[in-house]
């Protein structure tokens, strides 16, 4: 095995484990880093005019955001702000097509730019959720004792 080989079976290794590891939050956040990450390989690609390489990082960005955010919403609970993130993710996917048609740099930073605000206000309620979750925890571990006792 050459030394790339083990390097990219290495940090294989590390992505799945932190995946395994993640709670749903982390998950999504994941989501976005990995767009975000796609999306600024295109731009290097395009800058160095690697046409087949910024097509498969595009479309690697258009299938996170299309097949894993927009997938990880639920419509008939989330309401309104889900409705409103499912329109905006297929506007970004539509987006990402023309920047990829296009060589669209300037198209690509205004997806990087809500995939951004998106990303950080997602991780301001990260102490939220993090606190529901334990109350959540500490109500079913009551319940469960209460049962047992």
């Amino acid at each position: 095995m050459n030394a790339t080989a083990a390097i990219d079976s290495y940090n294989k290794v590390g992505k799945e484990s932190a995946v395994n590891g993640a709670d749903p939050h982390e998950l999504i956040a994941m989501l976005f880093q990995g767009a975000l990450l796609a999306i600024a390989d295109a731009k290097d690609e395009i800058a160095r005019k690697e046409t087949a390489a910024k097509g498969k990082s595009i479309s690697k960005a258009i299938a996170i955001i299309g097949e894993g955010l927009n997938a990880s919403l639920d419509l008939r609970v989330g309401g309104d702000l889900a409705q409103n993130l499912s329109a905006l993710y297929s506007y970004m996917v539509s987006r990402l097509v023309a920047a990829n048609l296009n060589n669209d740099i300037a198209v690509l930073d205004e997806v990087t730019r809500l995939l951004t605000e998106l990303a950080g206000a997602w991780n301001d309620i990260r102490p939220q959720v993090v606190q529901t979750s334990l109350q959540t925890n500490a109500s079913a571990q009551a319940q469960r004792a209460y049962r047992s006792a």
